[in-house]
């Protein structure tokens, strides 16, 4: 099971959550936390996510959400969990 931490940026518009979302559903991947804020039309979100990594390689995931950057003008990055954690603690 590969598990994920995302996080998407940028100015605020009209469905971001719905296409990241919907992005991740056609990846099958399950969005276990989630928390997000709006400030001065800036948006910013961050999420747990995990999937089946025999069904979907972690360069796979970030090729998907990286075409969903570029469609949507959002800063979108995704680490493996793992990592993300090693950074924290450091």
């Amino acid at each position: 099971m590969m598990k994920a931490i995302i996080t998407v940026v940028g100015q605020d518009q009209v469905g971001i959550v719905a296409k990241v979302a919907n992005q991740l559903a056609e990846l099958k991947i399950n969005i276990v936390d989630m928390s997000q804020t709006l400030m001065d039309h800036n948006f910013t979100m961050m999420l747990s996510g995990e999937w089946d990594d025999q069904q979907l390689s972690f360069a796979d995931a970030q090729g998907a959400l990286g075409r969903l950057e570029n469609e949507t003008g959002l800063t979108i990055r995704i680490q493996r969990q793992a990592v993300f954690d090693a950074i924290q603690k450091l």
